[in-house]
């Protein structure tokens, strides 16, 4: 996939998506899976700050059940939710927060961190360079919405 096509420089990617001189398919195609790996890393960790938010919302709405529980005069069941489920971690030690500081502090940074040293050793930093060639290759160039740029 190899964007040196003839056109003009105003219907090309922006330079930042373009390959530089030198790099192959085979690099670029590899960036491009890491590239995919790493957007899954990163979907799966909106899905863990889903699920911070969904624990909270739900330790709300049970601190309220057991409020109208006790209202409704039943107190043992109420005590038993406030003593055994109100405020329990959710893993051992953990709040869903802490569980979020982990994983940001540990696999994502360390995932970020390889993903973005590859890119910059082996296309200087470029990203989606995989994507932009693709879309370089399934344009129509000259149709009015198949425009390299905004």
């Amino acid at each position: 996939m190899n964007a040196a096509l003839n056109h003009d420089d105003h219907d090309l990617p922006d330079p930042g998506h373009r390959r530089p001189a030198g790099v192959d398919d085979a690099t670029v195609l590899a960036l491009g899976k890491l590239s995919e790996a790493f957007e899954v890393v990163e979907e799966a960790r909106g899905l863990l700050y889903a699920f911070h938010r969904r624990i909270g919302t739900a330790d709300l709405a049970l601190g309220r059940a057991v409020e109208l529980l006790r209202c409704a005069g039943h107190t043992d069941l109420a005590d038993r939710l406030d003593r055994e489920l109100l405020g329990r971690n959710v893993l051992e030690g953990r709040w869903t927060f802490q569980v979020l500081e982990e994983y940001d502090a540990g696999y994502y940074a360390t995932f970020k961190a390889l993903e973005q040293g590859a890119r910059e050793a082996l296309v200087g930093g470029r990203r989606h360079l995989y994507e932009a060639e693709w879309k370089e290759d399934e344009r129509t160039h000259g149709h009015p919405d198949h425009t390299a740029l905004p």
